[in-house]
């Protein structure tokens, strides 16, 4: 009888096919960890806004990471940035119960905005919008603080004000399940966190963020945390 020489090889291929499989289950779950860990590290460079990161247990919270918009907005090049704490923008018109609100925000590590003076690297003078919010890692530690910036002119005085009943307005037509991981993304949770926490499967967290992200027209989850926090919810 003749044998087809291929079928000695069948177990060799399917036992290699059964470990490739293994494999790259293995590095898709790594890189889903990766992309949760990193993502808001990514919301940072590809965001419009400016935004800027400092690690949580570093000494004075000097930024690490800053975007092109904060360069542009600020007047400092990221070289000249990066190590410095926020605080370098601060000069004589800077309101020191605002910094002390800053201070005590990053204390008690919860979420805060409010409108500073602030200066640009040229030494001329604009309203800042700034936002900081912490960032928790994979292991439910503090990991960075997420802070956001933006200019708000100096011709409406409320301009931070409209800003957040605009922003209001946009989450009261989120669903209640897509509020309520928004709510828990302005924390600084991640999608694991947050799924322990409302019961959900990962999986269904991610979907909720994607679309709540689409229905707020943002690109990134940097900014929907600031409309989250600007929405005060």
């Amino acid at each position: 009888m003749r044998v087809d020489p291929s079928e000695n090889f069948a177990p060799v291929r399917a036992g290699r096919l059964a470990l490739a499989a293994r494999a790259r289950g293995c590095y898709l779950r790594q890189v889903s960890a990766i992309t949760d860990q990193d993502g808001i590290i990514e919301s940072v460079h590809l965001s419009p806004l400016a935004l800027v990161l400092s690690k949580a247990d570093r000494p004075d919270l000097p930024l690490e990471i800053v975007n092109s918009a904060f360069c542009e907005l600020t007047g400092y090049a990221e070289a000249e940035i990066v190590g410095r704490n926020c605080r370098f923008l601060s000069g004589e018109l800077t309101d020191p119960t605002a910094r002390a609100q800053l201070r005590n925000a990053i204390t008690q590590r919860h979420p805060v905005m409010l409108d500073i003076v602030n200066y640009r690297r040229d030494g001329t003078t604009f309203r800042n919008g700034v936002m900081i919010t912490p960032i928790y890692g994979a292991n439910g530690e503090l990991a960075w603080f997420l802070g956001s910036q933006v200019n708000l002119g100096s011709a409406d005085v409320h301009a931070l004000k409209h800003r957040r009943k605009d922003a209001a307005q946009v989450v009261a037509g989120l669903p209640p399940r897509q509020k309520q991981v928004l709510k828990s993304m302005a924390r600084g949770l991640l999608n694991k966190q947050i799924a322990w926490e409302l019961k959900l499967s990962e999986k269904t967290v991610k979907m909720h963020r994607a679309l709540l992200i689409e229905r707020l027209n943002v690109a990134t989850s940097a900014e929907a945390i600031r409309i989250a926090i600007e929405a005060e919810l």
